[in-house]
């Protein structure tokens, strides 16, 4: 176990150097001047070239990204050309605004997907079984965007029983939190009701059966476990999806995350905040990916040995 531990963790720096090359030669090739957004639209060429200097945009693509590399390092992600703070002072004000988010759905995308999908395979071909798996596809077909639309205009305008916009109590994170869970709540129903199906015939489960367990030890504390590791891997793999899917959903609930955050950027050319938001964003999504693999390997020692 040690070895895979040090083997996963000891490819984390080499994946996260290529993936900011890759970050900071994509951000180059946005459209737009910075220099002359920065310096507005009455300035004189002049004044723009002062800000090229200024911004060391003149300088070569390498000296650029070790200058880059070397403050990412550091902790140093520049300033941002719009709010004129550090990056990190912008990324912390609106981390916590998009964590919670994250959580929130994601324990909506859980409790919904888990028990929709355990009780479809346990009630397989019934009415149940066939009404959760028609809406488990519409909710991974579904388009985020209009469902978010829909949501605000059923339950905020027309009934008034949600906040419109913003993240101002604890009613503003029902609609958000919802539209955002319902795509992996869908993918998680799916692969429980597969996963627990394929189990559910296995010898261990007659074997359990022949013991005399209850019909709930049965499938929570045999099948359910046994058919964990597809389930965990969608869980992990779809945390990239949610977080994409919050720059969407933030924009159109207006949520101070670092979502709208990173959209705003892309708005003002702000190649900084792009940087430092797209670099944190990828920094999440790979631990997060290593910390699946470590479980599915405590899971099942297989994985770890093959």
């Amino acid at each position: 176990m040690t070895t895979y531990l040090f083997r996963k963790v000891a490819m984390l720096p080499i994946m996260l150097l290529a993936v900011s090359l890759l970050i900071f030669s994509a951000v180059r090739l946005l459209p737009g001047d910075p220099a002359r957004v920065m310096a507005g639209p009455q300035a004189t060429q002049e004044a723009v070239n002062d800000m090229h200097e200024r911004l060391g945009l003149g300088r070569p693509f390498l000296v650029q990204y070790q200058v880059f590399l070397s403050g990412a390092l550091r902790g140093d992600l520049g300033e941002s050309l719009h709010s004129k703070l550090p990056v990190t002072q912008d990324i912390a004000e609106r981390l916590p605004y998009t964590a919670a988010l994250a959580l929130t759905s994601y324990l909506f995308a859980m409790l919904v997907g888990l028990s929709t999908g355990i009780f479809a395979a346990i009630y397989r071909g019934s009415l149940f079984d066939h009404l959760a798996m028609i809406l488990a596809i519409i909710g991974a077909s579904i388009a985020n965007f209009w469902l978010a639309l829909m949501a605000l205009t059923l339950f905020s305008v027309d009934l008034g029983w949600l906040p419109l916009l913003g993240a101002e109590s604890w009613k503003s994170y029902i609609l958000p939190s919802v539209t955002l869970g319902v795509l992996p709540a869908a993918l998680i129903a799916r692969m429980t009701r597969a996963s627990m199906l394929e189990n559910i015939h296995q010898d261990f489960v007659r074997t359990a059966r022949a013991k005399g367990l209850g019909s709930r030890a049965v499938y929570l504390r045999h099948t359910l476990r046994n058919a964990l590791i597809p389930i965990v891997t969608i869980v992990g793999l779809n945390f990239g999806g949610l977080l994409g899917g919050a720059v969407i959903t933030e924009t159109v609930f207006n949520w101070p995350g670092i979502g709208r955050l990173l959209v705003d950027a892309v708005r003002f050319r702000d190649y900084a905040v792009i940087q430092g938001v797209t670099l944190l964003t990828v920094v999440i999504v790979v631990s997060i990916n290593v910390l699946v693999d470590l479980l599915l390997s405590a899971i099942d020692p297989r994985i770890r040995f093959s």
